[in-house]
């Protein structure tokens, strides 16, 4: 019996795999995108009732996660449509919305472009461009389908490979809490399903690049980087808790750099 389960798993695993137009790297895949964007609406919806977003129209920070948010939008939008890759951005429906939390030092972007900053974020970024970073690395997580990479993986572990649909009509509750964890939404980043390294390498990668696009100085991604590891003190803030080694961020940001400032020197 646990030879046929393994075998299945192994089928599951291999079948699964498709190739990311962004990356150029197989991933594992078992949830359909729409699935997943439509859930993800479900649940960005109901996430904005239960919390206090705050106006962009009414409060200067608000105005500034949606600027920032509709530039990174737009630059994406216009380059992979340079590109002949319009598929990449298929059923985005961009929202980009401040929750008003001062004790969460946390961002995220759920598929389909459902952006959340938290207020707790912001006196760490001190300005425009190193929140673009931030914003330019939760998205890259989005464009890169990391969340259903990540969502397939654990549904293989947890559930056996279910199917979304079968798994939300016969276990709702477990695979919306997988989902919620999936993606660190809530005020506990802790809680949140680490990103493997190769993902995180990709955000800061592709971040990196989505910002310069959106013209935001890329080198900024420095400084803001060093001041989120001084505010953890002798260990990581939430929002680092699963991410690389300082030393090992900064190396490979450093990296990153000249291609990111590519774009970056072209718009400016």
């Amino acid at each position: 019996m646990k030879k046929i389960l393994a075998l299945w798993l192994c089928t599951c695993l291999l079948t699964g795999c498709v190739l990311n137009l962004v990356t150029g790297r197989k991933q594992l895949s078992l949830i359909n995108d729409s699935e997943l964007r439509l859930m993800a609406v479900n649940q960005y919806n109901t996430f904005l009732k239960e919390n206090k977003v705050l106006g962009p129209g009414a409060n200067r920070d608000a105005a500034t996660v949606d600027r920032i948010g509709a530039r990174i939008a737009n630059a994406i939008t216009k380059y992979y449509s340079s590109q002949g890759k319009e598929s990449v951005l298929e059923g985005y429906a961009w929202e980009f919305n401040t929750i008003d939390d001062k004790k969460v030092i946390n961002a995220w972007c759920m598929p389909g472009g459902k952006v959340v900053v938290y207020t707790g974020l912001l006196p760490v970024t001190q300005n425009e461009t190193a929140l673009a970073i931030v914003m330019g690395h939760e998205i890259a997580h989005s464009i890169a389908k990391h969340g259903n990479e990540r969502m397939s993986q654990a549904m293989v572990q947890q559930m056996g490979g279910m199917a979304l649909e079968v798994a939300l009509a016969q276990k709702p509750q477990e695979t919306q809490d997988l989902f919620m964890t999936t993606y660190g939404i809530g005020s506990q980043l802790g809680a949140m399903l680490p990103w493997s390294r190769q993902q995180e390498t990709e955000a800061d990668q592709y971040g990196l690049i989505f910002s310069a696009m959106a013209g935001y100085d890329p080198r900024e991604a420095i400084p803001f980087w060093q001041r989120m590891s001084e505010a953890g003190g002798g260990s990581p803030p939430e929002f680092l808790s699963t991410h690389p080694s300082d030393e090992t961020r900064l190396r490979k940001l450093n990296q990153f750099m000249p291609e990111a400032l590519k774009f970056y020197t072209t718009r400016n």
